[in-house]
């Protein structure tokens, strides 16, 4: 664990209501303080609605940049800081903020395994109605995602890469902050985004990190000026902490990919690991793709990089280090080898168009509730049904037929399907004229 430096001066604690006012009157906060208040955070000694109250504050009045990354320097500092410095390849992880249908986690790990690079990812607690990377990887009997940090860095040293469950023994302070901002509707806040998403990141002995920062119906961020805004933010604090950092602003306004669910968003990585699967998901991973081998020095140009990334998804070698990593972490590789293994759902049936026309809008989080009803999110007892979810997604842009199914939905209990179809009718607009589908990438901050 990396120690905090010894201060220089002799501090003399302020009461928590003082530094409430502070920062509700605009003030900035100096590393002392902030250290002090992360202090009292681990060891209890503020009360919960002094927290809440100076969370609040936080969340209206904002961080400076400068206080920003002390906030997350000190918070990366209160639990332990893993080295990897032992092993000599590049070591970059990648981070998105959460989208419906994303699984370019499974897919850019180990395709950036293949190129050379290190990947040392943790996953936490996402959008509830997000299902994340650890949930969809729980379709493949066996796999362990929960390892010690000691059997995390074996792993990263023998096969290269790890996606496991977030320790609680990185950046403490942050699970009490997070914990809070919950229950006190601060989640949003750009400055303790950053802190929290960077504190535990870094912690994981990542020298670099590419961030997918999503934006839209589908995302908690609906406003694309403050998804920038927060891409800045962590670009900004990551390069303060000595770290490589390259953020891609994108489009979460419509699901990604073909399929939503745990085993459907497995068999479509392991399609896009061959080179294959939807368009819209080929593009991101390439996108994110070629930023990692960049940030890791593995390819010097954009040329270079694309062409890296493109050989390893058609020569199989990433594919087979997806495998590596599955057995790695104990699970049945043969359902990688045939997808058909994985559980089908018993029924099947389409969302029929209302009417003729064009897909003009998908609410992406609409979908992702539907889905979630049917059974692919986590319930009381934490368990999922790997079968359900939705296929064949027409996406916005495509001309359909009246009866034309808009998805395929994979469902085992009737009664849960009768309550997501309301969702599902509800998350689809169709209008008489093509739209103009956005942008995927809309903007890189580096």
């Amino acid at each position: 664990m990396r120690k905090r430096p010894i201060p220089t001066r002799r501090f003399i604690k302020p009461s928590f209501t003082s530094l409430i006012e502070k920062k509700r009157d605009n003030g900035e906060f100096t590393q002392e303080e902030i250290r002090y208040i992360i202090d009292s955070t681990l060891d209890g000694e503020m009360p919960q609605h002094q927290l809440a109250a100076l969370l609040m504050a936080i969340y209206f009045a904002n961080m400076s940049a400068q206080e920003t990354a002390i906030l997350t320097e000190e918070m990366m500092l209160s639990g332990e800081v893993i080295d990897l410095s032992h092993i000599a390849k590049p070591k970059i992880d990648k981070y998105s903020t959460g989208g419906v249908g994303d699984k370019t986690a499974l897919v850019l790990a180990p395709l950036a395994m293949a190129s050379g690079v290190v990947v040392p990812m943790m996953v936490g607690v996402e959008q509830k109605y997000v299902i994340n990377a650890l949930d969809k990887l729980a379709a493949i009997p066996g796999f362990k995602s929960h390892l010690s940090i000691q059997q995390f860095v074996d792993q990263l040293s023998r096969v290269g890469g790890a996606i496991v469950e977030q320790s609680a023994e990185l950046a403490p302070a942050d699970q009490k902050f997070y914990d809070l901002r919950l229950e006190t509707g601060t989640i949003p806040s750009l400055p303790l985004i950053t802190g929290s998403v960077l504190s535990k990141k870094l912690a994981e002995g990542a020298e670099g990190l590419v961030i997918d920062v999503k934006w839209g119906n589908g995302s908690f961020i609906k406003d694309l000026e403050q998804a920038k805004q927060l891409a800045r933010s962590m670009t900004r604090v990551g390069r303060s902490m000595k770290r490589r950092c390259v953020a891609l602003v994108t489009d979460m306004n419509q699901p990604l990919g073909d399929s939503v669910g745990t085993a459907l968003e497995i068999k479509e990585a392991i399609q896009l690991l061959k080179g294959e699967g939807p368009e819209d998901m080929k593009e991101l991973v390439l996108k994110l793709g070629m930023e990692i081998v960049r940030l890791a020095g593995v390819a010097g140009s954009t040329l270079s990089a694309k062409q890296t990334v493109q050989r390893h998804l058609t020569d199989g070698s990433a594919l087979e280090k997806f495998k590596d990593m599955v057995k790695a972490q104990g699970g049945d590789t043969s359902y990688i080898d045939h997808p058909e293994k994985f559980p089908t759902a018993r029924h099947i049936r389409k969302l029929p168009a209302p009417k003729r026309g064009y897909v003009h809008t998908i609410n992406a989080s609409f979908i992702a509730r539907g889905v979630s009803i049917l059974g692919a999110g986590k319930d009381s007892h934490g368990k999922i049904d790997h079968a359900v979810g939705v296929s064949e997604i027409k996406k916005v842009g495509t001309q359909v037929k009246q009866g034309e199914p808009l998805m395929m939905i994979h469902y085992n209990d009737e009664s849960k399907l009768e309550q997501a179809l309301d969702y599902f009718k509800e998350a689809y607009r169709l209008a008489p004229k093509r739209p103009i589908p956005p942008p995927l990438v809309v903007e890189r901050v580096a």
